[in-house]
């Protein structure tokens, strides 16, 4: 009986641990390419990766095509992938064509910035990526530039119900 209550115990712990560190995103606004308005909460009811990258930023040019490949293979699943660019309203020009000569297919969201960065717990490196549960909580953080496997281990354990212990809630690559 005390084995019991002691494993009962430390999976209570365990789980108010994981809940401890997520934390719901906020209500953000940006706009897509086409200029129409795109919420983050719409995004609730699917798990989702949101990348905050630049077009000047070397880091993000080699990562973006890897979250591309993510995409393609996660969507199947219900697994929503954004981009938030963070370049300056007069470098927008720049993005359609990286995007088409590295033959990107993402959702590309504009206005992001280093105070949007930073209220999500991100600071102001880029690329930094965000992993967001179905129920619009942030559940994983990766400060600079994401590897497949970070990103994976996030969206497998969210996939399988959350089944064995959760990744790192904080990964950085700086």
């Amino acid at each position: 009986m005390k084995h019991t209550l002691r494993i009962a115990t430390v999976l209570a712990l365990c789980c108010a641990f994981s809940v401890a560190h997520a934390k719901r995103i906020p209500n953000l606004e940006f706009k897509d390419l086409n200029g129409h308005v795109q919420k983050v909460t719409s995004l609730r009811g699917s798990i989702t990766v949101i990348s905050f990258w630049a077009t000047w930023c070397a880091p993000c040019r080699e990562e973006m095509p890897r979250l591309s490949r993510l995409n393609q293979e996660y969507e199947s699943k219900g697994v929503r992938f954004v981009a938030i660019s963070v370049d300056e309203a007069k470098n927008y020009s720049k993005i359609g064509p990286f995007l088409q000569q590295q033959n990107i297919t993402l959702d590309v969201w504009l206005g992001g910035d280093s105070d949007v960065m930073d209220r999500v717990g991100l600071g102001n490196i880029v690329p930094g990526t965000l992993i967001v549960d179905k129920d619009g909580q942030i559940v994983g953080r990766i400060m600079g530039e994401a590897q497949d496997t970070d990103i994976r281990a996030w969206l497998d354990w969210l996939l399988h119900d959350r089944q064995g212990p959760a990744p790192e809630p904080l990964i950085k690559h700086y």
